[in-house]
């Protein structure tokens, strides 16, 4: 079955076509780990893990790599203005050295990690990490020079965008027509030929430290510093996937500046596209506004979880709207997920084992994922399959099961549960004389009637899950 994906590249809908068959490379930019991941954050790594799984339900091999950005990013896209890391150490009272800048990134890193196993995310093959990888990034910039590329000024080195004809080709903007483009708010440097030039190299700045200042950063050909943001992303795919790889992802406030930026950088040293397919996720707003660290809406797992919000409902609450749409945060929306996820878990745990997958809702479920992860559809066939009173109930647990291993719900670790015979302790009588003559029209093989009933049950705010030993009656 083909699969198809957004690329942003082409603003169109395309049949998958990987480099070597039956293989796909994925590039994920990773986290600045200068503080905790927000939710917005990690929708991110919630869509490119739903995207391996979907790769690796078609019988890909999946090879996976989301990077660490531990040093040389600044608090925007710009050039200029208080870096990250600096900025975490000068909060968290750390000296200002490149060890003590390790030592902040791998505390945040490793607090990442554990967001990504509570969300159930498969782990990549790869976390580089931007501060093992300089020699790579001075490697590309010395190409990026052979080429007639870059040029450098008083604070670092730049790439001249004048020389790349095709800048701003991703998502389709004229990047190079516009003056009053998104780029305006990088043009804090007037000495750059073109305002939309961005740093390959930063010179270090001297930092005081009481009575001393302190110049930190790595030594180069163009003096000691840092590489710049997209420098590193582009030397940190290029090294473990080559060039081009199949995809790249990231949030839809990478396109414009970002991601235009790698692009050119890769293909002006190396002279071919950097990734074939460019996919990107929506925002996740809190109040109509961008969830994000700067605007101080935000909100950490923890912070979820202080409320009893589990990180897998969160994940269940993404999964119902398509990774390309803006979701706007709410608690109730969230909770109404989390309602959903337990009913979800309690129903299946009560299925008993030794079923097989149902073919026509495989195919469909298949379909779904296959048509630029259509997830939402996928998680509405879960439920469509748990009503169909034509299924059994082990058949439809080895179904959900299969295709929880793209929708990551870690379904087969709740403990597996044996329903008693309907308990009518707190049931309404009507209710439960309703289940009793659905089960004898199931016995009788009326499939029409036992339907009929279920949906008069479900109606009046009850559910029934069938065991092998009877029936359940549970509160919907």
């Amino acid at each position: 079955m083909d699969i198809k994906i957004y690329n942003t590249l082409s603003k169109n809908k395309e049949t998958f076509k990987p480099l070597k068959p039956g293989v796909v490379g994925m590039y994920h930019c990773g986290p600045t780990v200068y503080d905790h991941a927000h939710i917005g954050n990690l929708r991110a790594y919630v869509f490119a893990d739903t995207l391996r799984r979907m790769f690796e339900y078609n019988s890909y091999q999946v090879n996976q790599v989301i990077n660490i950005t531990d040093v040389g990013h600044l608090t925007s896209d710009a050039d200029a203005g208080e870096d990250k890391m600096t900025k975490a150490l000068i909060r968290e009272n750390m000296p200002l050295t490149l060890n003590a800048m390790r030592e902040v990134g791998t505390k945040y890193f490793d607090a990442f990690v554990e967001n990504l196993k509570e969300l159930h995310i498969e782990l990549p093959q790869a976390f580089p990490r931007a501060s093992d990888t300089i020699t790579e990034d001075i490697e590309l910039i010395k190409q990026l020079e052979k080429n007639g590329f870059v040029y450098q000024l008083s604070d670092g080195v730049y790439f001249d965008t004048g020389k790349f004809p095709h800048y701003g080709k991703l998502g389709g903007q004229d990047l190079i027509a516009d003056e009053a483009d998104v780029h305006a708010r990088i043009a804090q440097n007037t000495d750059k030929k073109n305002h939309r030039d961005f740093a390959v190299w930063k010179l270090s700045a001297k930092q005081n430290v009481g009575e001393e200042s302190v110049l930190i950063g790595w030594d180069s050909p163009w003096g000691k510093g840092f590489p710049g943001w997209h420098i590193e992303c582009s030397a940190m795919s290029r090294m473990i996937l080559g060039q081009p790889f199949d995809i790249h992802t990231g949030g839809i406030d990478h396109i414009s500046v970002h991601h235009n930026n790698e692009i050119a950088q890769s293909e002006a040293a190396y002279g071919t596209s950097l990734a074939n397919y460019w996919m990107h996720n929506a925002f996740i707003t809190i109040k109509k506004a961008k969830m994000a660290k700067s605007e101080g809406n935000f909100l950490t797992l923890d912070t979820l979880e202080l409320e009893h919000i589990s990180p897998l409902a969160y994940r269940y609450w993404l999964l119902t709207g398509h990774y390309r749409s803006t979701v706007n945060f709410t608690g109730t929306a969230v909770q109404g997920a989390q309602k959903a996820l337990i009913r979800l878990l309690s129903i299946v745990s009560g299925y008993p084992d030794g079923g097989t997958v149902v073919s026509t809702y495989k195919e469909r479920f298949w379909a779904f994922i296959n048509d630029d992860l259509d997830i939402p559809q996928a998680v509405a066939l879960v439920w469509e399959l748990i009503k169909d009173a034509k299924v059994s109930p082990a058949d439809k647990r080895a179904t959900i099961l299969d295709f929880d291993r793209v929708l990551g719900l870690n379904i087969e670790s709740v403990p597996h549960v044996e329903l008693p015979v309907a308990d009518t302790k707190d049931i309404p009588l009507e209710i439960t004389v309703l289940a009793e003559a659905r089960e004898d029209a199931r016995k009788t093989k009326e499939w029409a009637k036992a339907d009929a009933l279920r949906t008069e049950i479900q109606e009046r705010g009850f559910d029934v899950i069938d065991g092998e030993s009877g029936f359940s009656i549970i509160t919907r």
